[in-house]
Order: structure tokens, then C-alpha cells, then sequence
């Protein structure tokens, strides 16, 4: 009897624990679109080789934050292979990406809570004339 109830407790507990892992690094906190122009995309990590990005999103402050042009930068980790080659050719370009965010890191899925799953729309960097 006293077996059968260690082995029930114990059950109940590795799924408690298992819950609270899986909602605390695969839940899917929120999901979304993000607009700006691509700063840089590197390949990076000590053992685990992750990639990270930074999207510059510019806008407007409010006139209660004192006005004026503002740069927001998204920083951003890629797990798919295909979306960080399509992200490696369009550095300086303006960009849609869509991301999921999560509660918290693991280190093969990058640094930043912010993982980007596809690019939506690329408009290419207007050249600048001299």
C-alpha cells in the first residue's frame, strides 16, 4: 500500500514539474508582427551556435515622453535554417517579421525570448545617391 502511494505522489509530481517546465520554455507567451529595417544578423554562442538579430523600428514619441523621433530596436533569436538565410541576404533592408515570444531562453533556441519564425515582407535598402 505504502508503495503504491509513493508511486502515485511521485507520478504527480513529475507531471506538476513537467507542466511547470513546459509552460516556462515552450508555452507560447505571444505571437506577433514586428516592422523595421534589419541592423545586423549574426551566427553566434559558445557551444550552442544560435542566431541573433537586431530590427530597427522607428516611430514617434508621444508628447507627454517630450516629443521628437524615437529608435526602437527588437532584438531577436532564428531557430529555422531557411529564415535565417533569407534574413542573411537582406541585411539593411526593411522588413515584416513574425515571432513568437516565450517566458524564458534556452540556450539552443537563442538568447532573446523573441523567436522570429518567418519574414512576412522584405523591401529591399533603397540605394542612397551621392
Amino acid at each position: 500500500m505504502k508503495g503504491r502511494i509513493f508511486t502515485i505522489i511521485s507520478l504527480v509530481v513529475i507531471l506538476v514539474l513537467g507542466g511547470v517546465f513546459y509552460y516556462s520554455y515552450y508555452f507560447v507567451f505571444g505571437e506577433g508582427t514586428k516592422a523595421g529595417t534589419l541592423n545586423y544578423f549574426v551566427k553566434k554562442g559558445y557551444v550552442f551556435k544560435t542566431y541573433e538579430g537586431r530590427l530597427i523600428q522607428s516611430g514617434i514619441r508621444t508628447q507627454a515622453q517630450g516629443g521628437g523621433i524615437q529608435s526602437n530596436e527588437f532584438m531577436f533569436s532564428v531557430t529555422d535554417e531557411k529564415v535565417a538565410d533569407k534574413l542573411n541576404h537582406s541585411a539593411g533592408a526593411t522588413m515584416d517579421l513574425h515571432y513568437k515570444e516565450y517566458l524564458h531562453t534556452l540556450p539552443w533556441r537563442g538568447v532573446s525570448e523573441f523567436v522570429v519564425d518567418s519574414v512576412m515582407t522584405v523591401m529591399p535598402a533603397t540605394p542612397t545617391l551621392p
